[in-house]
C-alpha cells in the first residue's frame, strides 16, 4: 500500500498534466471571415491550416473558425468590421485600407521591394513587425503575418504589350500600390475582387488583370479569355496576408493563447511560402501547353515601372510620416541584405545555362 500510493498519485499527476497545461489557455470561439476563397492555393489556404493547428494544440479550447468570402462580411471590408469591433478577427491581404492608412500598402506588397524571405527578414529581426504594431494600434487592431507567398504575375492581357505606351487607356484590375504605379501610365485601375474578373475579362470590362500566383490564376480561369501573361510580378515581389484581430479582443487574451496563435501564424509562413514555391513551375509548363503566350517586360519597361515607383513612393513618403519611416525601413534593410543577396547566391539563370 505505501508503494502504490505514490505511484498512484503519481499516475494521476501525470495524466492530469496536459489538461492543466491546456486549462492556460483561453476559451476562444471566435469567427475569422476571410478575403479570399479557402479553394484558393497557397493565398486563401492558409489560414484554414492555421485555425486547425491552433485547434489541435488547444485540444478546441481555441477556435478560430473561417468563414468563406462575403459569408459574414463584404470580403474587402475586414480591417474596418476588425477596427470598429463588429468581429474579433478577419484574415485579408493587407493593402485594401491603403486609403486610411497609407503605410499598410508596403505591407501587402512593395513594388520592387522585398521578396518573401527577405520580408520575413525584415519583419521579424529588422523592426518591420514594430512598426506595423505601432501603425495599426490607433485603429484598435492587432495585426499578425499569417501567410506571404511568392511573387505574383504582372498581369493577363488580351493583347501583347510592347511598350508602356500600349498600356494608355486600358481597363486594368490592380491593387495597392501597383494599381497607383500603373495609372501613371493611363491605365483606368479598378479593384474588382477574384470572383469577378474572369467575366469581367470576358465581356471587355476589364482588358487586362493582374491577381496572384499562376496556380491560383489558373483556378479563376483566366487563361481561357486572355493569351498574354506577363511576367515577374514587379509590383508584387511577396504578398502578405494578415491575421486582424480586435486590439480589445486581443488584450482580453492570456499569454499562452496570444504565443499560441502568433507561433501558428508564424508556421503559416513556412506553409504558404513552400506551397507557393512547390507548384508554379507546372502550372507555368501547362499555360504554355494551353497556347498562352508567356511573357517577361523587358529591361526597358521594367525600368519605366521602377522609374514610376519611384516617384509614387516619394509622393507619399512626403504625404505620411509613417509611410516613410517604413518605406525608409524596407530600403536601408533592402540595400543592406544587396550584398549577401548578390555573393550568396547563384544566379538565378543558372540551371537555365545547362
Amino acid at each position: 500500500m505505501k508503494k502504490a500510493l505514490p505511484l498512484a498519485v503519481l499516475a494521476t499527476t501525470l495524466a492530469a498534466a496536459p489538461f492543466a497545461a491546456q486549462a492556460e489557455f483561453n476559451r476562444v470561439r471566435w469567427q475569422v471571415p476571410m478575403a479570399f476563397s479557402s479553394s484558393l492555393t497557397a493565398l486563401g489556404d492558409t489560414m484554414p491550416v492555421v485555425s486547425d493547428m491552433v485547434s489541435t494544440i488547444s485540444d478546441g479550447r481555441v477556435t478560430l473558425q473561417t468563414v468563406e468570402p462575403g459569408a459574414l462580411i463584404p470580403a474587402l471590408s475586414i480591417f474596418d468590421n476588425v477596427s470598429a469591433g463588429n468581429i474579433s478577427a478577419g484574415y485579408s491581404w493587407m493593402g485594401y485600407e491603403w486609403g486610411q492608412v497609407p503605410g499598410s500598402a508596403l505591407y501587402g506588397a512593395t513594388p520592387f521591394g522585398l521578396e518573401s524571405q527577405e520580408f520575413l527578414a525584415w519583419m521579424y529581426h529588422h523592426g518591420g513587425d514594430d512598426l506595423l504594431k505601432e501603425m495599426f494600434e490607433p485603429y484598435n487592431v492587432y495585426p499578425i503575418l499569417c501567410g506571404t507567398i511568392s511573387p505574383e504575375s504582372a498581369g493577363w492581357f488580351t493583347e501583347e504589350m510592347n511598350s508602356v505606351e500600349d498600356l494608355r487607356g486600358l481597363k486594368f484590375r490592380a491593387a495597392g500600390l501597383g494599381g497607383e504605379i500603373m495609372g501613371e501610365f493611363g491605365m483606368s485601375i479598378n479593384v474588382l475582387p477574384g470572383g469577378e474578373l474572369y467575366q469581367a475579362l470576358e465581356t471587355g470590362v476589364l482588358d487586362a488583370t493582374e491577381f496572384s500566383l499562376p496556380t491560383v490564376d489558373k483556378q479563376l480561369g483566366f487563361s481561357q479569355v486572355a493569351k498574354y501573361y506577363y511576367l515577374p510580378g514587379w509590383h508584387q515581389p511577396s504578398t502578405n496576408q494578415f491575421l486582424y484581430i480586435n486590439l480589445d479582443e486581443w488584450n482580453k487574451l492570456n499569454g499562452q493563447t496570444q504565443s499560441l496563435i502568433e507561433t501558428s501564424c508564424m508556421a503559416g509562413n513556412a506553409v504558404a511560402l513552400a506551397k507557393a514555391e512547390a507548384l508554379q513551375g507546372a502550372v507555368l509548363n501547362e499555360f504554355a501547353e494551353e497556347g498562352v503566350n508567356l511573357r517577361q517586360y523587358d529591361a526597358e519597361m521594367l525600368g519605366a515601372f521602377e522609374e514610376a515607383t519611384a516617384s509614387v513612393m516619394a509622393k507619399y513618403s512626403e504625404q505620411d510620416e509613417m509611410f516613410d519611416r517604413i518605406y525608409s525601413s524596407m530600403k536601408e534593410f533592402q540595400a543592406e541584405h544587396a550584398t549577401w543577396k548578390k555573393y550568396g547566391y547563384l544566379s538565378r539563370d543558372w540551371h537555365a545555362q545547362d
